[in-house]
């Protein structure tokens, strides 16, 4: 095969400049082991790169696209915030984008490297063409449904046709508007094309490793309908969902399924009744969803389906609403141990993110270790609310100057499962005392301590301001 096409066994996740996450996060899927990845190969990001250059009227629209968003200008977020943008110019640029893409012609060399993949694989067969842009399923930006992906597509002229309509797709309204919102320029995105071997699913869905709607890493989510899935994504039925925690089913919902898609003989789809999970297949989801999770080192949203009962995972990619977890500066706790932060700009009634800058300067300032997450700061109040004094201390406190906080706090402590009071002797700032260490003891309350504080920061910028003097410049 040439640069322009490669087999799935060929790509790994080094490779998304070329095949695009999608494509990238398949490859590294297909070499774990247990993991069934359906056969298939990608239409590179480089056959688009060399299409698409031979159009030079297809970098000037793209140009004016750009102005016409703002992109190109200083400031341009804030002006597209204020001032909105011209909508319907970015519709008809999209359009003539799309429409150009939509009538080039493939080199000789492209569709000859296509037909042999092709052949390789089987040429009768029926095959998904999916889109697979270099900005796609990333950590920050998913662009879920975005771009086009087609179903039981049956013969290569059909497969040549729907690789292009796969590269058009890039320039859709919605595709185009995300992609301007997301701060993506016109140089930054290609699309390239993955096709696989359909599987003849009798269902399908999604796993999330972590909960989309609370946000609890804990609760794995699956999402089943009946056969392909386009019932599901096109909200024609209503999912079975199912939460799995610690390989028990602690909720399910059950909808009124009266559709399943399937393929057709002769191509497209068709909609017909089937079943649908068990308990056993449900939990044999959740556990494959955590193995997935673990090799890429981040939750999940998993695509797969079901087939012989033999699940199938088609797409696996980053959650990208969940907020981050804070990175701790104290020694991590033992393994299975809760841990509680407080935000320390909600104190302050200040909600949005901090600046690099301030970020440091609390850090640096501050008396007690801080934890960064999404631009904000936390205190880990683990050890406090572990100890009955403590957790009557901080309630107290917390319940004055933030009732929601507060609040917040209660509703946690009042599950007596979550975090277990401990005795005072067995506990430090960062939790459990380790073993062997001296236990720590309660500071009786001393007025004197203040007085010494103020006097030892009243020295401290004495001393700042007479090594400040002669000094200049960048010093």
């Amino acid at each position: 095969m040439t640069d322009f096409v490669l087999a799935l066994s060929e790509v790994d996740r080094r490779q998304v400049a070329m095949v695009g996450s999608k494509t990238a996060h398949l490859g590294e899927l297909l070499r774990m082991e247990g993991v069934r990845v359906p056969d298939g190969f990608c239409v590179t990001a480089s056959a688009f790169a060399e299409v698409v250059a031979a159009r030079p009227e297809f970098d000037a629209l793209q140009a004016r696209l750009m102005r016409v968003a703002g992109v190109d200008r200083p400031r341009a977020a804030w002006l597209r915030q204020a001032f909105g943008v011209d909508q319907a110019s970015i519709r008809t640029l999209s359009a003539e984008l799309g429409g150009l893409i939509s009538g080039v012609d493939l080199p000789d060399t492209l569709t000859a490297a296509i037909a042999r993949a092709h052949a390789r694989l089987g040429a009768g067969a029926a095959y998904a063409v999916r889109s697979s842009a270099t900005a796609e399923d990333l950590p920050t930006a998913s662009f879920a449904g975005q771009q086009d992906t087609f179903l039981n597509v049956v013969g290569l002229d059909a497969i040549l046709q729907h690789v292009v309509r796969c590269w058009a797709s890039l320039f859709t309204e919605r595709a185009v508007t995300y992609r301007l919102e997301k701060g993506f320029d016109r140089h930054g995105v290609r699309m390239a094309v993955v096709v696989q071997r359909m599987v003849p699913a009798e269902v399908a869905g999604v796993v999330f490793t972590a909960d989309p709607v609370s946000g609890n890493r804990k609760i794995t989510a699956v999402e089943a309908s009946f056969g392909l899935g386009e019932a599901l994504v096109s909200g024609a039925v209503d999912a079975d969902a199912f939460q799995v925690r610690e390989g028990v089913i602690v909720a399910r919902t059950i909808a009124q399924q009266r559709l399943a898609a399937r393929p057709s003989q002769a191509g497209g789809v068709h909609q017909q009744m089937g079943p649908s999970l068990t308990d056993a297949q449900v939990l044999r989801l959740a556990a494959l969803g955590r193995r997935i999770e673990a090799h890429f080192g981040t939750p999940q949203d998993i695509e797969w389906c079901l087939a012989d009962d033999e699940f199938h995972v088609v797409q696996s990619r980053p959650i990208t609403t969940l907020f981050p977890i804070p990175e701790a500066p104290i020694p991590a706790a033992p393994d299975g141990t809760n841990r509680v932060y407080v935000s320390v700009g909600h104190q302050q009634m200040m909600t949005d993110p901090m600046r690099p800058l301030g970020l440091s300067l609390w850090q640096m300032k501050a008396r007690v270790p801080m934890s960064e997450a999404g631009g904000r700061l936390f205190v880990d109040v683990t050890a406090a609310l572990s100890s009955p004094a403590g957790r009557a201390g901080l309630l107290g406190m917390l319940g004055r100057s933030d009732p929601l906080i507060g609040d917040a706090l209660q509703t946690l402590v009042d599950r007596a499962d979550f975090l277990p009071l401990l005795p005072p002797d067995g506990l430090t700032a960062a939790g459990p005392t380790p073993a062997g260490a001296p236990p720590v003891r309660p500071i009786e309350a001393d007025p004197a301590i203040v007085a010494a504080l103020v006097a030892r920061s009243q020295a401290a910028l004495a001393a700042l301001k007479r090594d400040i003097q002669g000094k200049s410049g960048s010093a």
